[in-house]
């Protein structure tokens, strides 16, 4: 990680810095926002956080959508931000550009593949800033960092401009500290203000709460219960009642084989350097059988319509963002694994069904931050962030 003074977290891709002014006058005036090295800035190699692939692929003429969103609403970009390699990464660990430093818990790692992001909103370096969401790829971090974020509805918001992973499950997300910003930012991605009332009806997904820590449930009691009094019905259900280990093996299923199909041309062509862990998850999802598939794209199937019928609209979720806190940095590969797949384990709703989740600052466990979040059914974006404002000013 090369920290600087302006760089101090080690969170921007090494190299001159991508600055662009916003337009006067806009609603997000006076703010200013990094992006994270999936998304196309003019004039800008984007490099998707490894050396090779911006050495094949031309620099863009034209931002991303969400890039001109954000500079026609008058924030200003500030840089581009370190992501694992090819988002394929859940921890914000990149041997080729560092580890940016999480400043809630500098021990720690800071949650990936939106780690440089997560990273330069939580060190204070900018307001808000640009991630991608595809199996929790902002939601990690956000509560790794103890920062807000959002996974919206998958397909809602135009991705072009975006470097791809897998199609069917990627999203463009955000992270703010401070509920009023994440309000602010969100009106202007979402094209929509939060809904004047609150939804009515709150379930618990006790076999989310279950599968995380113990300390991580507890520690979260408070923000829930606070949850709880600003809704007016509240039950316990299981939010995957066949297992939250089959949703996950399914998304295991569906996003490696994807990202496999979205690479292996590059692959093929170019031979691009990787790290071991990496590569590796390329090489096992180009032996995913069409059998396997199909078996995962039944789960998808069942999972979406648990998802309809448990989320009408009035009706949120709620569940730790991830079962533990942030895994202290540089851990062996070995250690890893299991950690990793428990996180991913718990993120995997998001990519298989597509609705909409937003993570909030939950709570602290041995001094690290972990989040709690609220998902909706499919277009619920706004409404969430609407609870996650009137959370905060219920604080």
């Amino acid at each position: 990680m090369a920290r600087s003074e302006t760089d101090p977290v080690g969170a921007f891709v090494p190299g001159p810095r991508a600055e662009i002014g916003g337009r006067p006058g806009g609603p997000l005036a006076g703010l200013t926002f990094a992006a994270k090295d999936l998304f196309d800035v003019a004039g800008f190699a984007t490099g998707g956080g490894n050396p090779d692939w911006p050495r094949h692929h031309p620099v863009p003429t034209r931002h991303a959508w969400a890039v001109q969103r954000l500079l026609d609403a008058g924030a200003g970009l500030i840089g581009k931000t370190i992501t694992d390699e090819v988002s394929l990464g859940i921890l914000g660990e990149n041997p080729f550009y560092g580890t940016p430093l999480n400043s809630r818990a500098p021990d720690r790692v800071p949650g990936g593949s939106s780690s440089g992001s997560a990273a330069a909103v939580a060190g204070g370096l900018c307001d808000t800033a640009l991630g991608t969401d595809t199996g929790g790829s902002v939601r990690v971090p956000a509560s790794f960092c103890g920062l807000y974020g959002i996974r919206p509805t998958h397909g809602r918001l135009d991705l072009s401009g975006m470097m791809p992973q897998a199609p069917s499950s990627d999203t463009t997300g955000w992270f703010a500290r401070d509920a009023a910003t994440f309000a602010r930012v969100s009106a202007v991605l979402l094209d929509e203000q939060p809904p004047p009332a609150l939804p009515r009806r709150l379930i618990v997904a006790g076999d989310a709460f279950s599968f995380a820590d113990p300390e991580v449930a507890e520690a979260l009691q408070p923000t829930l219960e606070r949850l709880k009094g600003l809704v007016g019905e509240v039950r316990e259900e299981p939010m995957a009642p066949a297992g939250i280990a089959a949703w996950a093996r399914a998304q295991r299923t569906l996003q490696p084989a994807e990202a496999w199909a979205t690479f292996k041309d590059w692959l093929d062509r170019d031979n691009p350097r990787f790290a071991y862990s990496v590569a590796r998850g390329l090489v096992l999802g180009s032996l995913i059988s069409e059998d396997e598939r199909n078996w995962a794209a039944l789960v998808r199937h069942e999972a979406r319509g648990r998802m309809r019928s448990l989320l009408p609209p009035g009706t949120i979720l709620c569940l730790p963002t991830t079962p533990l806190p942030a895994p202290r940095r540089r851990l062996p590969l070995s250690v890893l694994g299991p950690l990793r797949d428990r996180i991913l384990g718990l993120c995997c709703h998001g990519g298989l069904t597509g609705v909409p989740q937003v993570s909030i600052p939950g709570a602290t466990v041995d001094g690290a931050p972990v989040g709690l979040s609220i998902v909706g059914g499919p277009g619920a974006d706004a409404a969430l962030v609407g609870v996650a404002a009137a959370l905060a000013a219920a604080g």
